[in-house]
């Protein structure tokens, strides 16, 4: 389906957003109607959430987001509860969400117009627990959500279970469970395993973990992951995207799963996932180098 109106998310705290956006809203002004620009995500984010209706007056058919994936992951967080088709003009460090550099914004704008540039459903996981009001609450990620330690206290000591079976206990300084996104993010940075987008899993990773024999799992996405505190120094907190937090309370349950609706976004018109792992992580360069005949 061709968009007929768009809605621009900017980092505006970047000069060099700030200067992209007016040339990107002047050209997609010309071809459909701009919604507008929002030039404060986190905060745009925030009073969506209180109110799925706030900051824009209709819903837009696409979402352009300048910036980097942080940018990305407070548009997605902005449009959760309903999910828009969104590209990423990437002005960032990596670009795994992000995926298209900002010199090829024009290419990959004109495909997307086109109907001729392909859509990645994105999976994403969802938590349900009770706070301490007894209030039942949920959150939803496009990367990961992971219990987590308070920033001056010892590890948080937790348990795991799948569909009611016990796995096996941790003792870290947090435990993510990250979707094939996110496999590629703070995850993959604690030794966890990649993912490539299109993967029916979730991955369970330990970081810091005290005991050397727990190690990342690739789990069913289908399933029911149930991670319990039982120690978390009064300061344990649930982490959504790294971009919300919640506290948590020893005893505290939360229950994990795919989330039933994914994500839609943009990839770069040839950008297939082995590319864009290529690229962001440098295999086959001169650090890397490639096999003989690849």
């Amino acid at each position: 389906m061709t968009p007929e109106s768009a809605l621009i998310l900017a980092n505006f705290e970047k000069a060099a957003v700030r200067e992209l956006a007016s040339e990107v809203e002047a050209w997609l002004a010309e071809r459909l109607e701009v919604l507008g620009v929002v030039r404060d995500i986190r905060g745009f984010a925030a009073e969506r959430e209180l109110d799925p209706s706030a900051g824009v007056a209709s819903r837009p058919d696409l979402l352009v987001v300048l910036g980097g994936d942080g940018a990305l992951l407070g548009a997605v967080r902005a449009f959760s509860a309903d999910p828009v088709p969104t590209v990423g003009i990437n002005l960032g460090h990596v670009g795994f969400l992000a995926s298209t550099p900002a010199p090829r914004w024009l290419d990959t704008l004109e495909h997307v117009l086109a109907g001729t540039c392909e859509v990645e459903e994105r999976s994403r996981v969802e938590a349900r627990w009770r706070d301490r009001d007894g209030v039942d609450r949920s959150a939803i990620a496009l990367n990961d959500i992971g219990v987590q330690r308070g920033t001056l206290d010892g590890m948080v000591r937790a348990s795991l279970s799948i569909d009611g079976v016990f796995v096996t206990k941790y003792r870290a300084d947090g435990i993510l469970v990250a979707t094939p996104s996110g496999s590629t993010a703070y995850s993959l940075s604690a030794g966890g395993p990649i993912l490539v987008p299109g993967v029916g899993a979730l991955v369970v990773t330990p970081v810091s973990s005290q005991g050397l024999s727990n190690r990342p799992i690739v789990v069913p996405a289908d399933g029911v992951l149930g991670l319990s505190v039982e120690d978390g120094h009064g300061h344990a907190q649930l982490a959504v995207d790294g971009q919300r937090f919640f506290a948590l309370r020893d005893g505290d349950v939360v229950e994990l799963r795919r989330d039933p609706v994914p994500y839609p976004l943009f990839a770069m018109p040839g950008l297939d996932p082995y590319r864009r792992l290529r690229e962001r992580l440098g295999w086959g360069s001169e650090q890397n180098p490639a096999p003989p005949g690849s």
